[in-house]
């Protein structure tokens, strides 16, 4: 966890906005400072730093206040996800503040509360603890009052991580099922391509923990760069190819594929995104048009014309607003044909994303 682009932590939230003819979402993107670690890592496992009403997780949290407060987002619908140490903040987020996000997404991350200090979180990665999920669950319950619902969880951890050892996976698994009172065993599983995806379900049948198992795959976030309709991101240092898009699992997990813009065909069209920084923390990309279209296009419909289309964000639009949020190098993105479906552009992506780990000269 030593690499600043493994500290990776993101908090998204759709928009609160009322009117139907607009969604959008809104991300707050946490980063490290070298003043608080020289490795650029979240202190996941300093108390200080992981306990509710302090530190790092405090700062977070105000964050995604600052957020849904600006930006008058559902704060039903707030998510934190993140890779490595990212991946362990998110778990402390997760177990000091359970009531203020809907669901959480851990990527080779670890449990929460398995260190207290640098040489324990070392020995967290690398050794097997054997903790009883009842003992994990309790440091999830002992970290608020809170007392329930609690948050949907998606975990996903390559079988072959040299960083942070695969049974952490587990133990994030053993912790959150212990949590919402489900079985050690899943209630189904099932294979997408050779990884195994495990389910969780609550009496009701709603799926409350999901796992994926990535065959072979080292340590770093899930892509697949060739997959159909999923194809997403570009390979790269801890952004490895193994044909299954962590992105869209956990998007469809969290159902936030259903916030897509739905409009009448006949409407006037959606502006193109605004990006409004906040203070060098947050941003909201979103659609508006222009007031009364809605209703007034309702009435142009012709009897039995086809009512609905949608209207997707650009990702690469999305993705330089993390960069600027986040301080980093923002990608320079060639300007799409007028009409074109928005496809990730890779290239100015990833060169940014080199500069920002100073791999690569400015």
């Amino acid at each position: 966890m030593a690499a600043p682009r493994l500290q990776t932590s993101m908090i998204t939230a759709p928009a609160g906005r009322p009117s139907p003819t607009a969604s959008a979402s809104r991300s707050s993107i946490p980063q490290q400072q070298p003043a608080n670690n020289p490795k650029n890592c979240f202190s996941w496992f300093l108390p200080g730093d992981i306990a509710r009403g302090h530190g790092e997780a405090l700062s977070i949290r105000e964050m995604v206040e600052h957020a849904i407060a600006t930006f008058a987002a559902d704060r039903r619908k707030v998510f934190v996800t993140g890779l490595s140490a990212g991946g362990g903040m998110a778990s402390v987020m997760l177990a000091a503040y359970p009531e203020v996000f809907a669901g959480g997404a851990i990527i080779a991350g670890v449990p929460y509360g398995c260190a207290t200090n640098v040489q324990q979180a070392f020995e967290a990665m690398f050794t097997e603890q054997r903790h009883a999920a009842q003992a994990l669950g309790d440091r999830v319950r002992a970290a608020s009052r809170h007392r329930g619902p609690w948050p949907k969880i998606s975990v996903w951890h390559g079988t072959n991580d040299p960083i942070v050892k695969p049974f952490n996976g587990e133990d994030i698994i053993r912790q959150w099922t212990n949590v919402h009172g489900l079985s050690d065993s899943p209630s189904y599983q099932e294979l997408i391509g050779s990884h195994t995806r495990r389910i969780w379900n609550d009496a009701t049948g709603k799926a409350l923990i999901e796992a994926f198992s990535i065959s072979g795959m080292a340590h770093g976030v899930p892509l697949a760069t060739t997959t159909g309709g999923e194809s997403c991101g570009a390979a790269g240092a801890f952004f490895l190819d193994v044909g299954v898009s962590s992105t869209h699992h956990i998007a469809r997990f969290w159902r936030l594929h259903e916030s897509l813009v739905e409009m009448p065909r006949a409407a006037e069209p959606v502006s193109a995104p605004i990006q409004i920084p906040i203070d060098g923390h947050a941003f909201v990309i979103a659609g508006a048009a222009a007031e009364g279209s809605h209703s007034s296009a309702e009435a142009s419909l012709d009897e039995g014309e086809e009512r609905q289309t949608r209207y997707p964000l650009d990702p690469n639009v999305v993705i330089a607003a993390a960069f600027k949020a986040a301080g980093l190098p923002v990608p320079e993105i060639p300007t799409a044909p007028p009409g074109a479906t928005p496809r990730v552009a890779p290239g100015p992506i990833v060169t940014a994303a080199l500069k920002a780990a100073g791999l690569v000269q400015s």
